[in-house]
């Protein structure tokens, strides 16, 4: 088994929420979406966003408005329903639970070890 498996699909399994952790920011393109989540090394092809968005907007938790463009064609700009924003809010709350049980686990680790 290799260990570059498993820590992909972690990365996968927390991309949506970090995608909508920036949207929720305000209104944001897709590009700027893919160079945060490529800066925090959360996602390495353009090709994995766009279906996501598109799932994500089917699901009604995100919508979009296209906005002209003086250097190009129109762009589309996301932003959080009201349904996106508490599905996040939820998502949050299951972060948070997340952390602190792994944090227990791996302190109690700690603690056995000394």
């Amino acid at each position: 088994m290799k260990v570059e498996n498993t820590q992909v699909q972690m990365r996968k399994g927390i991309l949506e929420f970090c995608i909508l952790e920036i949207i929720s920011r305000g209104e944001v393109y897709a590009s700027d979406m893919l160079e945060e989540l490529t800066a925090a090394k959360m996602i390495v092809v353009e090709g994995t966003l766009y279906p996501l968005l598109t799932r994500l907007k089917n699901a009604s938790l995100l919508e979009y408005n296209w906005v002209e463009s003086t250097s190009g064609p129109p762009r589309k700009y996301y932003k959080l329903t009201e349904t996106g924003t508490q599905f996040l809010n939820d998502l949050r709350a299951t972060w948070y639970e997340l952390v602190d049980s792994t944090e227990y686990i791996i302190q109690n680790k700690k603690a056995q070890q000394s």
